[in-house]
């Protein structure tokens, strides 16, 4: 253990806790709308950089690498063409979610369809935050943090049993922070985080390339552009990780669910002030995610060419900073890292408390006519974090034993939530009539379908194609199951007011940030430096 490292890594954690602090101390936090929207009081910068920080967990710096290491840049096709579905949301789905007043998105599957369909998506967004995503950035976090820190190294104990450590302490400090300070405070720290994780995406390349060129920067990196053997290869074959026409089908659909209709990223673009700064901070994340190849997979791609065999490809990302980065930057990397997963399990626990309260406790108790107070209610939500908190660090270690990669067990676990939640809602965006009874019976056909063609038969099809497939299915089933037996779409109630008129430049921005995406691409491809 290296005590420079862990000096510079409690400086800088310290340093966004005392921003976060001093800039929300002001903040109300005693209201549902303080504690879980910050009063929709957001500026674009707040909102960009929680957006953007809150996707960016401990997982994509680990998953990720571990990827590049293993296969190549393919893996990058997740976040560079999510600008494409990041756009179509900032254009379509917020000012429908603005207008509306839905506060979250079961909210507005409640209007569009029934209370009990819900209820039921509720029920799936809950499930997936306690299986999936909660558990998932802990143990990411906990993976990075030991490998950058080794803080239990004096201790003769198992690696696995550092991960539970570790689990255990990112858990209770993060529930600690979403408890105490709500939403405005992870968004405040996100865009504080932001900010240091661009510092690092800039020092990175300098100092990691020096490294692998033996002191010479202009060596390491001829090393890599000469002799990467098509590993920087962002078009995926058939045979890679992420075949390149997976864009196209189920990774497009997982994206543009991800962004427009996933609680806790939805949940962040509706704490703008207005629907001009929600799509302002939205191209504000985009810009982040086409930066991220040169951010967050530089450690990828140093380590194809510095390490021939590592028996546990997970300590790629924090090997590589330990090998390359001057200490005061490994303890700044530290505290991004840490922060990322963080944020992200505050995002997760924040947008589940909403949901259990506004869909399930408040209801419950107006149907039994009990008084409904704000102090109650934040109460009950604290308490409910406790829980889920609770769940999520007993699970979290045991990922350890997933037999998959860790980015493509996330991605894999996380399709089965959130297609037949995408293709219920964009049949309502779509058809004037809805059914509730298909919609519901469209999810129970999506998630058995998907748990017998991915875990039970051994179908000879990339799960992202599977993926596809089954979604035009599950919609057709919807769709012309919803035209014989409908509800009329005009229990949508629209709220005109000046804070819903869109951003007046975003088409312009739109075009620019489309043709980024098509760059970053070609870039790393055969026509570029692979």
């Amino acid at each position: 253990m290296n005590f420079s490292i862990v000096i510079s890594f409690v400086f800088f954690t310290l340093l966004v806790a005392v921003i976060s602090y001093f800039k929300t101390k002001k903040e109300l936090t005693q209201t549902t709308t303080g504690l879980f929207f910050a009063n929709r009081n957001n500026n674009f910068w707040v909102v960009g950089g929680a957006l953007f920080l809150s996707n960016i967990s401990a997982n994509q710096f680990i998953g990720e690498n571990e990827s590049i290491f293993i296969n190549n840049m393919s893996v990058i096709s997740w976040g560079v063409s999510s600008v494409l579905a990041m756009l179509l949301v900032s254009e379509f789905m917020l000012p429908i979610y603005f207008k509306t007043g839905a506060m979250t998105i079961p909210d507005f599957l409640g209007q569009r369809y029934d209370s009990s369909t819900k209820r039921l998506v509720s029920i799936l967004f809950l499930l997936s935050y306690l299986v999936n995503l909660l558990p998932s950035v802990l143990y990411g976090g906990a993976i990075a943090f030991n490998g950058l820190l080794d803080l239990f190294g004096f201790m003769q104990i198992s690696y696995w049993a550092k991960i539970w450590i570790t689990v255990w302490i990112i858990g209770i400090i993060g529930a600690l922070y979403t408890i105490l300070g709500g939403i405005r405070a992870i968004s405040v720290s996100d865009s504080v985080l932001s900010f240091g994780l661009f510092i690092i995406g800039l020092a990175f390349p300098y100092f990691g390339f020096k490294y692998l060129g033996n002191g010479d920067w202009n060596e390491g990196l001829l090393i890599v552009l000469s002799n990467n053997d098509g590993r920087l290869n962002s078009i995926g074959s058939s045979e890679d990780e992420i075949p390149f026409g997976t864009i196209f089908t189920g990774m497009f659909i997982m994206n543009l669910y991800y962004w427009g209709m996933e609680q806790y990223i939805i949940q962040q673009a509706l704490t703008a002030k207005s629907l001009s700064h929600s799509q302002k901070g939205m191209a504000l994340a985009c810009v982040g995610k086409l930066v991220s190849p040169f951010l967050i997979n530089i450690p990828g791609i140093l380590s194809i060419f510095l390490y021939t065999d590592l028996t546990n490809t997970a300590e790629v990302f924090p090997r590589v900073v330990n090998d390359t980065l001057p200490v005061i930057l490994t303890g700044l990397t530290a505290a991004i890292v840490l922060g990322a997963a963080i944020t992200t399990f505050n995002a997760g626990l924040t947008s589940s408390s909403t949901l259990f309260i506004l869909t399930f406790y408040k209801p419950i108790l107006k149907a039994r006519r009990q008084i409904v107070t704000e102090p109650k209610l934040i109460q009950i939500s604290k308490r409910f974090q406790i829980i889920v908190s609770l769940i999520a660090m007993f699970t979290a270690p045991f990922i350890f034993l997933a037999k998959t990669g860790f980015y493509t067990y996330l991605q894999q676990l996380a399709g089965m939530f959130s297609v037949p939640i995408f293709t219920i809602v964009l049949v309502a965006f779509l058809s004037k009539k809805a059914s509730p009874i298909a919609a519901k019976t469209g999810i129970i056909f999506f998630i058995i379908t998907y748990i017998f063609a991915n875990y039970i038969f051994e179908i000879e099809m990339h799960y992202l194609h599977v993926l596809g497939i089954l979604f035009l299915f599950t919609f057709s089933f919807i769709y012309f199951l919803s035209k014989s037996k409908g509800l009329d779409s005009n229990k949508i109630i629209f709220n005109p007011e000046k804070h819903h008129e869109p951003w007046k430049n975003r088409h312009k921005a739109s075009i620019i940030l489309l043709v980024l995406m098509v760059l970053v691409f070609l870039f790393f491809s055969p026509l570029g430096v692979a």
